[in-house]
């Protein structure tokens, strides 16, 4: 079957990356390879000190490998000037300081600084960028509202308009999502998935937030101590088990069935019956309450929503668990 070709946008083959402390080099990660796609968004997932930072510091830039290299569009990344990288390579990063009395519109305007100098000064196409990037974020109505004033998710899609505007095939965002309800987790999420889609940008996303991730990446990097970077589609990574790498030990793993992590479950000595999806979330508020043995039978059934045992009726799970408990 021919195998469909992809823009590689940035990868690393090799790579040993590590920084010097006290004139001893101390090594972070070692034998890595990547492959950054465009047009596909891409989520890091890892666990916190395994050296994603690191990896991140030296797609910008900020460090040099110790050992192999990185490549964008096909050209080592030390062969890039600062402000060469600044046109090809933008960043939104988890906790940005700007002034609260800075506008929206200001604050996507700074994305042109690469392209403008110090001036900062727009021309006519450097405005219609900045307009292109508030229209395809959805927040055109924000340009005038002051950043202090204006909620965190807006201010978050204001920071990807400000990463739009500078116009570069590669965007980097460092948990983009992390001080977000749930609804702006999957609209930033999705807006940066469509984004990556409609023009073609390459974007990776350091994230913790798996189950977003599996409903909008395209692709995985997993990263974890002492083993090498494994990349793939989510699903492929899931049905696999490989997913399980991010865990540290047994207690927890990837339901294939319910697509989420789970704690592994006990030996249970318990009967359930009635609809499937009733029994899962009456089992699991026993297994909460350390209830993992009973004599008799427990149904469940709702229209309306009933639980039986002991020819006892109740109507809610938590009268079931304090009856069985006291």
């Amino acid at each position: 079957m021919e195998r469909i070709q992809k823009h590689i946008a940035l990868s690393g083959k090799e790579l040993a990356l590590g920084y010097f402390h006290q004139k001893a080099k101390k090594e972070i990660l070692s034998n890595l390879d990547f492959t950054l796609f465009s047009g596909e968004l891409t989520c890091l997932l890892g666990p916190n000190g395994v050296g994603k930072s690191t990896l991140i510091k030296a797609i910008l830039g900020q460090i040099h490998p110790c050992k192999g290299s990185i490549q964008l569009d096909q050209r080592s990344i030390t062969d890039y000037s600062i402000e060469e990288l600044a046109k090809r390579i933008a960043v939104v990063l988890t906790d940005p300081v700007f002034p609260g009395n800075m506008t929206v519109g200001q604050l996507v305007a700074l994305g042109r600084t690469p392209h403008t100098g110090w001036s900062g000064k727009l021309n006519p196409a450097d405005r219609d960028v900045v307009e292109k990037a508030l229209s395809d974020t959805k927040i055109t109505y924000l340009r005038d509202e002051r950043l202090s004033e204006i909620s965190d998710g807006q201010r978050q899609k204001a920071m990807i308009a400000r990463a739009l505007a500078q116009d570069g095939q590669v965007m980097i965002l460092d948990e983009p999502t992390a001080h977000l309800d749930l609804v702006n987790r999957f609209e930033i999420m999705s807006l940066l998935r469509d984004i990556a889609h409609a023009q073609r940008k390459a974007i990776l996303v350091v994230t913790h937030d798996l189950d977003i991730a599996i409903e909008t990446a395209d692709r995985f990097w997993l990263l974890n101590c002492g083993t090498p970077l494994i990349s793939g589609k989510p699903e492929d990574l899931i049905l696999s088990g490989q997913i399980n790498q991010l865990l540290p030990n047994n207690t927890y793993r990837f339901s294939l069935s319910r697509g989420r992590m789970e704690a592994e479950e006990p030996d249970l000595n318990f009967k359930i019956e009635g609809p499937q999806e009733l029994i899962f979330w009456v089992e699991k508020a026993l297994i909460k309450a350390g209830i993992k043995n009973l004599d008799s039978t427990i149904s469940v059934s709702h229209k309306p929503f009933l639980i039986r045992h002991q020819e006892k009726e109740f109507l809610s799970v938590e009268e079931l668990v304090f009856f069985l408990k006291h």
